[in-house]
């Protein structure tokens, strides 16, 4: 941390935080909503209550904000849910059809 405050590197180190936390945000709302549908929601609020309680407890100013933009992300991850719901319907992205469980044999 001494070698980044040294060269002055903090808004560099949080943006690339920011960018690679965004990146990986993106796809979780995809595959969530595939998998799960909207009612993996309360695990993004999970998420968030987790990193803002993160956030106010780490003393250093880039984890501090790094918390702070993954706690902001999974709430925004909550609304993306649902307009993932709502491009699946339109086509946009593919529909998870739902195999039917293969029955035993009762012989």
């Amino acid at each position: 941390m001494e070698f980044i405050e040294t060269y002055h590197l903090t808004g560099l180190v949080i943006g690339f935080g920011t960018f690679c936390i965004i990146g990986i945000f993106h796809p979780l709302v995809i595959k969530g909503e595939y998998y799960f549908g909207v009612k993996c929601w309360w695990a993004f609020l999970l998420f968030s209550i987790a990193g803002i309680i993160l956030t106010v407890t780490v003393q250093n100013v880039i984890l501090s904000s790094l918390c702070g933009v993954f706690a902001f992300s999974a709430l925004w991850g909550i609304g993306e849910l649902f307009y993932q719901r709502k491009r699946v319907e339109k086509g946009w992205f593919p529909k998870r059809i739902k195999k039917p469980r293969a029955e035993k044999n009762r012989n």
